[in-house]
């Protein structure tokens, strides 16, 4: 018999024995009240007995009530100012790989700025044959494309270089989302201006105070770059760029300038403070990497962790989690609770997407001991996410950039999940 059978076998055991120890008892729950029927589906409760709201109570659906608590994360002590600033995406209360706009992480250099789409103006400009300002109708008369990307900070994972910092899953690797964008494609845009040969790089900039001006290769530009304006079916959020903003898979989040307002094609990068002082990589010899805008293969256990404890005590238990790579599809996502001494395969849910989010579960019967669970991201070019030592031993600690290192979570006897670090 295989594990996973097994799993399954112990599973479907385990309701057995709960049907047969009386009626309405709720799978998981202790044997004191197996002995009595469960009022909650044995009786009618009061949400049954009345009607419920009407069709048109809340013209744009929200959350319910009792979900309040997934909502973004903000660290007072991670920067001197909200206005630019970072927080981060609740992963360990969200299932599947779609992010919601309202919980997606938000980075700005300079605070979220409004304007109309009759306000709002995109030029093209520099070594084109033809300098060019789209209106927002303009950009939506351009044929329209569809993909699904996640978007995640150079910095994610940061606080963690010098050891384990933070409690959450939210807070260790919470600046990432992933959404299904609708827009144009870059290319079809500078086709439109005439890129002229010496043309060779691009440089974007945003309409807000800080424009976070980053340079591009004109390869990447012309190859799945989109100027997007909605997410996830509806129109762009304000804290995510709205009217317009680029989509560049697979590179930092840095790269995906909001409120897009400029498109410049230039001979040579332009070397802007966001290339240079800042979004570049110290290595242990002083000197900086610099364009690493790729996001490596990496991969995080979102419960349980610090933030989603085990609650239901020993038995059969679902291990899940998010995996993705800047360089194409995850192939595969494996799991250790052991700390790494043994590795076993999870099962990817659907068919990964190339520089999207994949999702993993892994099936197990817990015994209520202590664990030690990892989760270890392989991409299609076969890249294999690394320990922390691993990058350590290349890098050095003085970075906060690029931190794809195995995360460790230690899993308490009583359920509790905490950050740790493995020596």
């Amino acid at each position: 018999m295989t594990d996973e059978s097994k799993v399954g076998e112990s599973r479907r055991a385990f309701l057995r024995g709960t049907v047969a120890a009386g009626a309405g008892l709720v799978a998981g729950t202790t044997a004191a009240r197996a002995a009595t029927p469960d009022p909650l589906i044995t009786e009618i409760q009061d949400y049954a007995s009345s009607t419920g709201d009407a069709v048109d109570a809340v013209p744009y659906g929200m959350p319910i009530k009792y979900e309040n608590h997934v909502v973004r994360g903000y660290v007072e002590w991670l920067t001197e100012s909200p206005i630019s600033s970072i927080n981060f995406t609740p992963i360990h209360a969200l299932e599947g790989t779609i992010t919601p706009q309202g919980c997606a992480f938000e980075r700005h250099h300079s605070g979220a700025i409004e304007m109309t789409k009759g306000e709002y103006r995109l030029m093209i400009n520099g070594l084109v044959d033809t300098p060019l300002v789209f209106t927002f109708e303009d950009l939506m008369r351009f044929p329209r494309r569809t993909m699904t990307a996640f978007c995640e900070c150079a910095a994610n994972g940061g606080m963690e270089w010098g050891g384990a910092q933070l409690e959450g899953c939210q807070y260790t690797q919470g600046m990432i989302h992933n959404m299904e964008y609708t827009g144009v494609m870059l290319k079809d845009l500078l086709a439109e201006a005439g890129v002229q040969p010496e043309g060779k790089w691009i440089y974007a900039e945003g309409h807000d105070a800080s424009s976070n001006g980053r340079s591009m290769p004109l390869e990447k530009a012309m190859d799945d770059v989109m100027v997007a304006f909605f997410a996830n079916g509806e129109a762009l959020r304000k804290e995510h760029g709205y009217p317009v903003r680029l989509v560049v898979p697979g590179f930092e989040g840095n790269m995906w300038v909001k409120w897009l307002r400029r498109i410049g094609v230039y001979h040579a990068a332009v070397e802007s403070r966001e290339e240079t002082s800042k979004y570049t990589d110290l290595m242990p010899d002083g000197k900086a990497r610099k364009w690493t805008w790729v996001m490596d293969a990496k991969s995080v256990i979102t419960s349980p962790s610090p933030q989603a404890p085990i609650r239901h005590g020993s038995g059969p238990l679902v291990i899940t989690g998010l995996a993705w790579s800047g360089h194409g599809k995850i192939t595969r996502v494996d799991i250790s609770v052991d700390g790494g001494k043994t590795w076993a395969p999870a099962r990817l849910a659907g068919e990964p997407q190339s520089k999207a989010l994949t999702r993993f579960h892994y099936d197990m019967n817990w015994d209520g001991s202590e664990m030690i669970i990892m989760s270890r991201a392989i991409d299609e070019t076969g890249y294999v996410q690394p320990t922390k030592d691993q990058l350590r031993a290349i890098r050095g600690t003085n970075n906060v950039y690029h931190n794809n290192s195995i995360q460790p979570w230690w899993v308490h006897a009583n359920g509790e999940v905490e950050n740790v670090e493995i020596a």
